[in-house]
């Protein structure tokens, strides 16, 4: 406990008198005003939003790496050259948060499902030092008003599935300089009535017209076949796209000359990969299951 010195009158006696020292009270501790708290508050919040960063990271690291052991073992397997494989983590209905972690889990191309969703991601992480390399794949039904918007936000749009749409793309390329732009025809081959995609019998008509685009590039296939609880029940529809894709390699039909095929998803890319598949489009394996919008 502090004292202080109390001096006492000099006339109150003729010896030097030491002096006093009574107790003080303690000063009374200043409170913080609210910008300090506030300040606290963030620093905590900062370190939080840290840690949850580096755990999500570490989780979606973990599951790319599950998935790229999946698909060299189902590429060892069918004796074809992972280099040839190209995983598309499919990020729809994800944050760019949630992206921005997958990037520093080693994900570097993105399939999205929609056009407007995909957009505000795009720019967001566009315009961080570090993604200059990120691709971004439409994987999802593209709905003509959403044309110019798809030229000028993706890489590769995997759902083309008329000729009108075609005709859009290319002019529109054409209007916003956009030099190529790679596309793949959706094949439907189970005539679903939930699922979009060319017929087999009308697909020579749109691969034509894309042999004389300037701006479209043709590179591939893709199919989405039904869900079976057995996916074994997928592969005839994997196979037959291959088969197409054979044919049309022979007719020099592909910009690449090579021919992608887009198929296989998380539940069914190993057999996908066994008859041919160099995307496959992985989401729930990667990102875990969606939450339903309530």
């Amino acid at each position: 406990m502090r004292t202080r010195r109390i001096e006492l009158p000099r006339d109150c006696s003729h010896r030097l008198l030491r002096p006093a020292r009574l107790p003080v009270p303690p000063r009374p501790r200043k409170r913080g005003n609210a910008n300090d708290t506030n300040l606290i508050s963030k620093v905590q919040e900062r370190a939080l939003n840290l840690l949850l960063f580096k755990f999500m990271q570490e989780i979606l690291r973990g599951n790319l790496e599950h998935v790229k052991k999946r698909i060299a073992r189902a590429a060892q397997g069918s004796e074809r050259n992972i280099d040839d494989i190209t995983l598309i983590a499919v990020s729809k209905t994800h944050p760019a948060d949630v992206l921005r972690e997958a990037v520093g889990a080693g994900a570097n191309v993105f399939g999205e499902n929609k056009v407007q969703e995909a957009e505000e991601k795009i720019v967001e992480l566009g315009v961080e030092s570090g993604n200059e390399n990120l691709k971004w794949h439409l994987i999802g039904n593209l709905q003509s008003n959403k044309a110019r918007k798809a030229v000028k936000l993706f890489d590769v749009i995997h759902t083309l599935d008329s000729h009108e749409l075609a005709v859009r793309l290319e002019r529109i390329c054409n209007e916003e300089g956009k030099k190529s732009l790679e596309v793949l025809a959706q094949v439907d081959l189970a005539n679903e009535a939930t699922k979009k995609g060319i017929s087999e019998k009308d697909l020579p008509q749109l691969v034509d017209f894309l042999k004389t685009c300037e701006h479209l590039k043709f590179n591939g296939l893709m199919i989405i076949p039904p869900f079976f609880k057995d996916f074994e029940k997928a592969r005839p529809f994997f196979k037959r796209l291959r088969e197409i894709r054979d044919e049309l390699l022979r007719q020099n039909a592909f910009e690449n000359n090579r021919g992608e095929l887009s198929m296989g998803m998380s539940h069914d890319f190993e057999i996908a990969i066994e008859e041919g598949a160099t995307l496959v489009r992985v989401g729930t394996a990667i990102f875990g299951t969606r939450q339903s919008k309530v």
